[in-house]
């Protein structure tokens, strides 16, 4: 294949956000080595024995990922919860948890904006 090719097959996939897909990235590819040795560290060790099992793990890192737009982590957990039993009607479950507590973040950044504002707006009729 030759580089104009690999380019323009490169370049087809860029997704809407200009991101090339995860599979086609290098991750930490800008970490110094013992940059990346203390972040996985860090890591491995937030997978220890702790309290909570792997797979309650994984339901908070699917939070995670989903809150931080962490496309790639998203991924890895959503097959590392698969690989420990999780079901589709339990991540589905984890979505909308994440999803009510962002909802009541937006609220709570207008309420705290708005009395900021000297309470610029009341509330809406109902």
């Amino acid at each position: 294949m030759s580089e104009d090719t690999k380019s323009k097959s490169a370049a087809d996939d860029t997704l809407a956000d200009g991101r090339q897909p995860s599979s086609d990235m290098r991750s930490y590819a800008l970490l110094t080595p013992a940059l990346k040795q203390l972040y996985m560290g860090f890591y491995k060790a937030t997978y220890g024995k702790s309290k909570l099992d792997l797979k309650t793990k994984e339901y908070i890192a699917i939070a995670a990922a989903l809150t931080s737009g962490c496309k790639g982590c998203l991924e890895g957990h959503l097959k590392k919860a698969k690989k420990e039993g999780a079901t589709s009607d339990e991540i589905a479950e984890v979505i909308a948890i994440t999803l009510g507590v962002n909802a009541a973040t937006i609220v709570d950044r207008s309420d705290i904006a708005n009395f900021h504002l000297g309470g610029l707006f009341d509330r809406p009729e109902s």
